[in-house]
């Protein structure tokens, strides 16, 4: 059993897919079926089933999968060692954010690191909220970024400088030009993101603030991510909450307007296992940041639930 073997493994059980895999990975479709059939004939037990053209992890498959992703973790960290034990000349940082964070604040901080320091890499994961807390969790990422609260003693971070919330119409909305009132506000046909999503818990919070009760708010749609939600505004499908940051380009072209709602600026955070060692190229990582808030939360540990 090789290292490449486990890895195969992992991105196809993750997929349930060869052919994205394959993609992933950068190899042919058959290399992965070769890889996949190579494990289960040496050791005589199938890791999935085959389902008519489907594939699903077999009972096996699921044990041997929770092993393979310990064991890549692992690897992961020994290699962060190696990297610090040659001054830097070599090294990756690790880390997962949620999508907001990920696709519209992190982009332009890691082309700056990247210029600075050119011998580094990047492994950027998006998810929401809560998989980001999974990820740094397992070891699967050394730094996690959230614009929602992730509750979870084992971590440790501080606040950064983050952004606005929206709320945001099609030109023709009634919003578009008068300001909701609180009734309406509630029964709008919002369109949100899922459940376990930063920016989803931080509007419900918003409007919690106002003295609202959540409990019934009508949410028309529940899609998985902001393109997705604003896409579905764009199409008249009801009212979206929002970063500014998603929607700037939307707003600017006259496509989208910013309903006269006052949300407050919220934070985002980052976080790392507070028993784990950042490595190096983390820690410089972290150095090239924004200034933390650290007025009021010099060294916060995340342990509220959210």
């Amino acid at each position: 059993m090789t290292l490449e073997q486990l890895r195969i493994f992992v991105c196809v059980a993750e997929r349930l897919n060869m052919t994205r895999a394959a993609e992933v990975l950068h190899i042919t479709q058959s290399g992965v079926s070769a890889s996949i059939g190579a494990l289960e004939g040496a050791y005589g037990t199938p890791l999935f089933d085959r389902v008519g053209r489907r594939i699903e992890l077999s009972v096996a498959g699921q044990a041997f999968l929770v092993e393979a992703e310990k064991v890549l973790s692992q690897v992961r960290t020994a290699q962060r060692t190696l990297s610090d034990l040659s001054d830097l000349r070599r090294g990756t940082v690790s880390i997962c954010a949620s999508q907001t964070i990920g696709n519209y604040w992190l982009p332009q901080l890691i082309a700056d690191f990247h210029e600075r320091f050119p011998h580094l890499g990047i492994e950027l994961q998006i998810s929401n909220t809560a998989g980001v807390g999974r990820k740094v969790l397992d070891g699967d990422a050394e730094l996690g970024f959230v614009e929602g609260k992730y509750a979870d003693a084992a971590l440790t971070g501080w606040d950064l400088d983050g952004d606005r919330m929206s709320v945001f119409v099609p030109p023709g909305h009634p919003w578009a030009s008068r300001r909701p009132s609180p009734e309406a506000l509630l029964h709008g046909g919002w369109v949100l993101r899922e459940e376990g999503s930063g920016t989803r818990s931080e509007f419900i919070g918003a409007l919690r603030a106002m003295g609202l009760d959540t409990r019934d708010l009508d949410i028309r749609l529940e899609l998985p991510t902001n393109e997705a939600v604003r896409s579905a505004v764009l199409a008249g499908a009801g009212p979206g909450a929002l970063s500014d940051l998603v929607v700037r380009d939307a707003v600017q072209s006259g496509r989208l307007v910013r309903a006269p709602v006052d949300l407050p600026r919220r934070a985002f955070r980052m976080f790392h296992h507070s028993e784990r060692k950042l490595s190096r190229a983390a820690e410089m990582f972290l150095n090239s940041l924004p200034a933390p808030r650290r007025a009021d939360t010099p060294d916060l540990r995340l342990v509220a639930n959210a």
